[in-house]
């Protein structure tokens, strides 16, 4: 690390000095150009006998070695008579022999010969040094185009990272989340530090494990935590280091890199976004020659094939294995393949746990809350959120993070910061109090719909208002009622608009753009369709040269296109009726909450409860 430094401010300091010799070049230049720094004024020699003999030659030097001349002069005998600055000039005298007794005799004191030529070191250098410099800058650019990390000549060593252990910090300890991960890597590196037990039982060391998830779900972390725990050398890469534009180079680099292994053996490697160098064979333009493609046949046979790497282990993550080559995913080289999903209701308190240890939290802050109230995030998301609590409290002087901080540390991950400086007029807020009070109270009655937690009307991001359901549990089915209502309650917004005014807004856009594609994947996924029956509908088509983008092909008959149009409109018109019903008889409740929604902007918690128990009671009420 200390040489990487050191050759990294030696090639800054290359950059800055060539920068200002560039500038000086050019500010010379342009004073040159200015009249700011003149040159000296050529005379012929009889301009200056002639200048010698009126006595305007202050100084003059005679070079015997080519007979030139070179000193200061006035330009005429007033501007000697007035003491002005004399100018420079050089000249040439022909006939060597006859200038020191023409100086003797017409500028005794001013002359001076100089008998000395060049020094042959000056010659040497004087032609020598464009090419040095060429060289030079030939060198300087050629390690930059390869990283400088070691020389112009290393184009085919592969640039891994090796972990100290001392150093790493990163344990199983400091993960969460992910317990079954953590259980098959701490195999792997049970594997590593006492072979015997497996092999007396015949088992073979896995070649390689592939972590697979979304992004920040903690992949990396593993990979950190398998370094600290382990007491093996662990070489870190990542996929993008062996693409070159120069073809066979990450061929090489991957030879390199598991000799680096190998001579270090047991190891572990451990190789980040694989899927910028493992993605699947002949979809390119280049075919086999393709620089990527000699890469992956290169890890393949590193991994299991004639060269067979003993004790060296390759652990890989990537958040698209749909696009990874088949060959690499074989048992023998990846064999086991490890999902590393968003974390549970349980994995999230424990990851909001860990990240609030070394933060200082109020009495009120309940992590299980928190935790119910972020489905979906994962632990980079629930970092960053308490991050944004933390700042939070620190813009406001307090000494604590409290519950109202972490709230809104919540609210500015999904929706952004709240946009208070936009001027809404009076009536587009009272349309916004309308909206978001109709899905407050649809989201309430609604048996299957999760619970109500917060209301507001303060735009943030690019919404004017939010409603925050809080679900009770994590769910991993969704079933065909709660779908139907999670269609309600989205159209409830223009429900309530309709209700509660003679015209209608553009704020539902979202909303039933969000309802549609729930009735159409309930229709041609779900097979949901009382007329259709289970069926799917539309073949997934998959552009491999595109990155695997998927796009349906309708595989069915214009009858059927249009009984699946029917459908959907069926679904999403049963849904805002549901929805006005429900409005309708509610509708003394729906003007108390828009009202309370004008006067305070942002209800929850008691508000709401107090608001929703003075209802009508024509609806059962969801406990």
């Amino acid at each position: 690390m200390a040489n990487n430094n050191r050759n990294r401010n030696i090639r800054t300091i290359i950059i800055y000095l060539i920068v200002l010799m560039v500038l000086a070049w050019g500010v010379s230049v342009q004073m040159n150009r200015e009249g700011l720094t003149k040159s000296p004024t050529k005379l012929t020699t009889s301009q200056f006998v002639a200048a010698a003999k009126q006595g305007r030659i202050k100084s003059v030097t005679y070079k015997t070695e080519d007979g030139s001349l070179s000193g200061e002069y006035w330009k005429t005998t007033a501007d000697k008579t007035a003491k002005k600055d004399p100018l420079k000039f050089t000249s040439a005298w022909v006939g060597s022999d006859k200038f020191i007794d023409f100086a003797q005799e017409t500028m005794p004191g001013a002359y001076s010969v100089n008998n000395k030529g060049p020094s042959i070191w000056i010659t040497i250098l004087s032609s020598l040094l464009p090419i040095i410099l060429l060289a030079g800058l030939m060198w300087f650019f050629l390690s930059q185009m390869q990283g400088g990390q070691r020389g112009v000549m290393s184009f085919g060593k592969a640039r891994a990272r090796r972990s100290d252990k001392e150093k790493q910090k990163v344990t199983f300890a400091d993960v969460a989340g992910v317990d079954e991960a953590i259980q098959e890597l701490g195999e792997v590196k049970d594997f590593l530090s006492d072979p015997a037990r497996f092999e007396k039982m015949g088992a073979r060391i896995p070649k390689g494990v592939l972590l697979v998830g979304p992004p920040g779900t903690g992949k990396t972390l593993l990979a950190r935590a398998v370094a600290g725990e382990a007491d093996v050398p662990f070489f870190t890469i990542s996929g993008s280091d062996f693409v070159e534009m120069f073809v066979g180079v990450g061929a090489s680099r991957v030879r390199d890199l598991f000799e680096q292994a190998k001579a270090e053996a047991p190891a572990i490697i451990f190789m980040d976004e694989i899927d910028a160098v493992g993605r699947q064979r002949g979809t390119g333009l280049g075919g086999g020659h393709d620089e990527r493609e000699q890469t992956l046949n290169a890890l393949l046979v590193e991994m299991d094939g004639f060269e067979m790497s003993d004790n060296v282990i390759l652990i890989a993550a990537t958040n698209r294995p749909d696009v990874l080559d088949p060959a690499l995913l074989r048992p023998g080289r990846f064999d086991r393949t490890i999902v590393v999903d968003r974390p549970d209701l349980k994995g999230r308190e424990q990851i909001l746990g860990i990240h609030a240890a070394n933060k200082p939290l109020d009495s009120d802050v309940d992590l299980s809350v928190i935790a119910r109230r972020t489905p979906g995030f994962t632990g980079a998301d629930l970092r960053n959120l308490l991050n944004e609590a933390a700042l939070l409290a620190a813009r406001s002087g307090n000494e604590k993070i409290s519950m109202h901080d972490v709230e809104e540390g919540i609210d500015r991950v999904l929706m952004g910061p709240e946009r208070r400086s936009r001027l809404i007029s009076d009536d587009e807020k009272r349309t916004i109090a309308y909206h978001e009070s109709g899905h407050a109270i649809v989201g309430h009655f609604l048996p299957n719909a999760d619970p109500v937690h917060k209301v507001t009307i303060i735009p943030r991001g690019g919404s004017l208002g939010s409603t925050w359901q809080l679900p009770s549990e994590d769910r991993f089915l969704e079933s065909k009622k709660g779908m139907l209502d999670d269609i309600a309650v989205l159209l409830s917004g223009r429900a309530a608009e309709q209700l509660t005014s003679d015209d209608i807004t553009t704020g539902a856009s979202n909303d039933i753009e969000r309802a549609s594609k729930i009735a159409k994947s309930m229709v041609t996924r779900f097979g949901m369709s009382e007329k259709l029956g289970p069926q799917a509908f539309g073949e997934q088509n998959e552009a491999v040269f595109l990155g695997r983008d998927f796009s349906n092909n309708a595989d069915y008959a214009d009858e059927t296109a249009a009984v699946i149009d029917q459908e959907i409109a069926r679904i999403i018109s049963d849904g805002f009726a549901r929805a006005t019903d429900i409005l309708k008889a509610e509708i003394d409740l729906l003007h108390r909450m828009a009202k309370a929604l004008m006067d305070h902007e942002t209800l929850e918690g008691d508000e709401l409860k107090e608001l929703f128990d003075s209802g009508n009671g024509v609806l059962p009420i969801p406990a």
